[in-house]
C-alpha cells in the first residue's frame, strides 16, 4: 500500500485526518466507519463496547459524534441497517452510555428491535392499505388540484415484497 501524502493533519472530534489523503485511503476509511456505524445496531456489540469502558473514553465518544455524519442522505443511503442512526444518536446521552452496560437494559434492547422486526411487514401491510383506501376516496385529480392548487399524490405501489422475499399483490 503507499505512503499517503500528508500535507496537514488536524483532528475533527477527536479523530486524525490527513487533507492529503488518497482516494484509496479515502473509500477504506468509508468502508470501515460504515460497518462500525452499521454494528451499532446490535445491541449486543453495544454492551461488549460498554463492558470494555469504550463509553467512559472522551475520544471514543467524540468518534460518535463525528460519525453523525452518516445521517445525511448522501451516506444513509448506503446504510443497510438504518436503525444504527437511532442507536448512534442514544449514545450521544450519557445516561443511556451507563444505562447499556446492565445486561437487562441490552436484553431489552435486543427484545424490542426482535418485536419490531417480527411485526414490520404486518404493520407496513396495513399502512399500504390504508393509504390505498383513502387514496381511493379521494376526489378526482381535477377537481382536487383545481380546489387546492397541489398536486395529488403519487399512487402507491400495488405489489409488495413480504417478510418471506415472496412479490404479495395488495
Amino acid at each position: 500500500m503507499p505512503r499517503m501524502s500528508k500535507k496537514t493533519t488536524y483532528s475533527y472530534y477527536g479523530v486524525a485526518i490527513s487533507e492529503g489523503e488518497s482516494d484509496e485511503a479515502q473509500r477504506l476509511r468509508f468502508q470501515i466507519e460504515l460497518e462500525f456505524v452499521q454494528c451499532l445496531a446490535n445491541p449486543n456489540y453495544l454492551l461488549f463496547l460498554a463492558q470494555r469502558g469504550y463509553f467512559k473514553e472522551k475520544t471514543f465518544i467524540n468518534y460518535l459524534k463525528y460519525l453523525e455524519y452518516w445521517k445525511e442522505p448522501e451516506y444513509a443511503k448506503y446504510l443497510k441497517y438504518p436503525m444504527c442512526l437511532y442507536f448512534l444518536d442514544l449514545l450521544q446521552h450519557e445516561n443511556f452510555r451507563k444505562e447499556i452496560v446492565n445486561g437487562q437494559c441490552r436484553k431489552f434492547i435486543d427484545d424490542q428491535t426482535v418485536l419490531h422486526w417480527q411485526h414490520y411487514t404486518r404493520k407496513r401491510m396495513k399502512l399500504i392499505e390504508t393509504g390505498i383506501d383513502q387514496q381511493g376516496s379521494q376526489t378526482p385529480i381535477s377537481q382536487s388540484t383545481a380546489a387546492t392548487g397541489a398536486p395529488t399524490p403519487a399512487p402507491l405501489p400495488t405489489n409488495l415484497i413480504n417478510g418471506h422475499g415472496q412479490i404479495q399483490k395488495v
